[in-house]
């Protein structure tokens, strides 16, 4: 009977796997706090949309980068804060809402995430003034 017991423990039956892997919301966070650019960037999908107020379009990987690091040379970020998030009914996508604040004001960042693969990748980043 114990036997059973430990085959039945160490089965792979009984090991919860996670489908859908959960985007890596702390460090998405830690970046934007520290206007670091090029650790978002590692969170960014090949194609990113990219709107910072009205100015919005979609942007290779690298552009997006680019057009993240020049916002946040112009707003030197001094403080983020995750207000909301949630997934879709399929857990094939997330989105997080968030209060940044910047030397140049603050703004309400909004981040759209989808599962490919074993990866979650931002595909659409907001930031809209207050």
């Amino acid at each position: 009977m114990k036997t059973l017991l430990l085959v039945l423990f160490f089965s792979p039956f009984n090991q919860v796997q996670d489908v859908n892997p959960p985007a890596n919301l702390a460090s998405i966070s830690k970046a934007i706090s520290n206007g670091d650019a090029a650790a978002l960037s590692s969170h960014f999908d090949s194609m990113v949309e990219i709107a910072i107020m009205e100015d919005e379009d979609m942007y290779s990987k690298s552009e997006a980068k680019s057009k993240v690091s020049s916002f946040f040379t112009s707003a030197k970020p001094k403080s983020y804060s995750q207000v909301h998030k949630g997934n879709s009914k399929g857990n094939d996508s997330q989105y997080c809402i968030g209060n940044l604040a910047t030397t140049s004001g603050d703004y309400r960042v909004y981040i759209y995430l989808k599962v490919k693969g074993a990866k979650t990748v931002i595909q659409e980043m907001r930031f809209d003034k207050n």
